[in-house]
């Protein structure tokens, strides 16, 4: 049985800061990107094509300023999108936002109504800067990848996520998990 959902947004926290400082022209120093790499929850992103030294790669590029010389599809994808979150902080902070504000104890009853059999007490949904999946599921854990959210820059409050709102996004993710 569910007793609670937990927002992990550890890696964006980090990011924002590496975004903001970027923007501004400051360097990010190596040590800080490499620990951006190193968290778990980027491991969820490591594969073929792409691992903790593409993101070191990728982010020290930016960050210096310098052309990515990369025949990886997966970097250059996390390339774009991170190029993209420095265009326009604005926006970012409105995808940071509803981010920031999401409590999801509201969705534990429903989702145990559900499934009460469930061998979790906790869900983990956790946002990541991803470069392709759109989310991940992984034990009790929802991965979502943070570029894929959407603010509405007609309709204020307005979220989506692949064309739905986002905590129905979210609800019918996290049925998925309990029910596989």
């Amino acid at each position: 049985m569910i007793k609670s959902i937990k927002v992990n947004l550890d890696v964006i926290e980090a990011m924002l800061y590496y975004w903001q400082a970027t923007s501004e022209k400051e360097k990010v120093g190596e040590p800080y990107i490499i620990s951006i790499a190193d968290f778990k929850e980027m491991e969820y992103l490591y594969g073929e094509g792409f691992d903790k030294d593409s993101v070191r790669r990728v982010l020290s590029a930016i960050s210096n300023r310098e052309v990515l010389n990369s025949e990886s599809k997966l970097e250059r994808k996390f390339w774009n999108n991170n190029m993209w979150m420095l265009e326009d902080l604005e926006f970012t902070n409105m995808m940071v936002q509803p981010v920031k504000t999401l409590n999801l104890s509201y969705m534990v009853d429903k989702l145990n109504s559900i499934n009460g059999s469930t061998d979790y007490d906790q869900i983990e949904v956790i946002f990541i800067p991803g470069h392709v999946d759109e989310y991940y599921l992984d034990q009790n854990k929802l991965i979502i990848n943070f570029f894929r959210i959407m603010p509405s820059l007609y309709e204020e409050g307005k979220v989506t996520i692949g064309d739905k709102d986002f905590k129905e996004y979210i609800e019918e993710k996290l049925v998925e998990l309990i029910n596989k």
